[in-house]
């Protein structure tokens, strides 16, 4: 039997739904796999258990939200000897899991990963901290860190939405910004800042029509919205129309940028639903290394070239 180790965070939402763990280990037999589930207990736990894994482990499945995955991953990239990855989604918007074509139903989902394809995934940096699909700062953005996870467990996706109403500020906060693309420099006044590796952020699909895994980039999304109004028609026009063809925002792809904030920050970066906090002014973001991933064969075609 080969050896798959989940990675279970208790906290997210769907965990508590498991029906039989019975059923949860038959399904990994039936593909060959003897199984064992270690839960967390805090931050940063499914980074060390993954970092202390012995090298025989055949399959690390994180179970849980986006914040999960990021730790799972990021425990790999700290071992000499790469494990492959699967994830199970498990948490309130799951963006990636969404991306790949995972349904609502862990059963079909755990199927669906173990009659997958193993992919090579572009892992995106911010300095030296990786991330899985996004890093983004602007007003509001906090609200994936800060909504307190009672709410979360209460009202699934819709609690982000009952928190933003209680921050709502009258005022946007700008940034003037000096910032590199592959070396040239420019200089702007933005509102909201996005570095993806991903075509869904925040619960929207196919903010990016083109995006790939495995092509050695990631896209850049700068806005410049002046009012909530602006923010409001913004969002509209990004789930009816590609990110490229709205109006005030500034597109790049590229694997070298940074970008130097010149007046003070009112908000920390957001990497993959928490809080990223750093008292620089100044970030680089890079493409630095792929991991092995069990993909479900649902998007494949959709979203890696090779």
């Amino acid at each position: 039997m080969k050896k798959c180790i989940i990675i279970m965070n208790p906290e997210s939402g769907k965990v508590k739904s498991l029906s039989s763990k019975k059923e949860f280990y038959d399904i990994l037999r039936k593909h060959g796999y003897d199984a064992e589930i270690r839960y967390t207990k805090a931050k940063r736990d499914a980074t060390r258990i993954v970092e202390e894994l012995e090298d025989d482990v055949d399959l690390v499945i994180s179970a849980g939200g986006d914040g999960t995955l990021n730790e799972v991953v990021t425990g790999n990239l700290k071992r000499n000897k790469k494990l492959v990855l699967a994830n199970l989604p498990m948490g309130t918007t799951n963006d990636v899991a969404n991306m790949y074509g995972y349904t609502k139903n862990y059963q079909k989902n755990l199927e669906l990963l173990l009659n997958g394809v193993r992919k090579k995934v572009d892992v995106c940096y911010i300095d030296e901290t990786p991330f899985v699909y996004v890093a983004c700062l602007g007003d509001y953005i906090d609200m994936a860190y800060n909504t307190p996870r009672d709410l979360k467990k209460k009202y699934g996706k819709t609690a982000y939405i009952l928190y933003g109403l209680r921050q709502l500020r009258n005022k946007i906060h700008r940034y003037k910004v000096k910032y590199k693309v592959d070396g040239v420099e420019h200089e702007g006044e933005y509102s909201f800042f996005f570095i993806t590796n991903s075509s869904r952020v925040a619960g929207v699909d196919d903010i990016y029509y083109d995006v790939k895994m495995d092509d050695n980039m990631f896209e850049v999304a700068l806005a410049n919205p002046k009012t909530k109004a602006d923010i409001l028609k913004m969002l509209v026009q990004v789930t009816m129309k590609d990110v490229k063809e709205v109006p005030g925002i500034t597109y790049y792809q590229t694997n070298n940028f940074e970008i130097e904030f010149l007046n003070k920050r009112k908000t920390s970066w957001c990497i993959d639903g928490e809080e990223y906090p750093s008292s620089s002014n100044k970030f680089t973001f890079k493409v630095e290394q792929k991991i092995k991933m069990l993909i479900p064969r649902t998007n494949v075609k959709k979203l890696f070239d090779k």
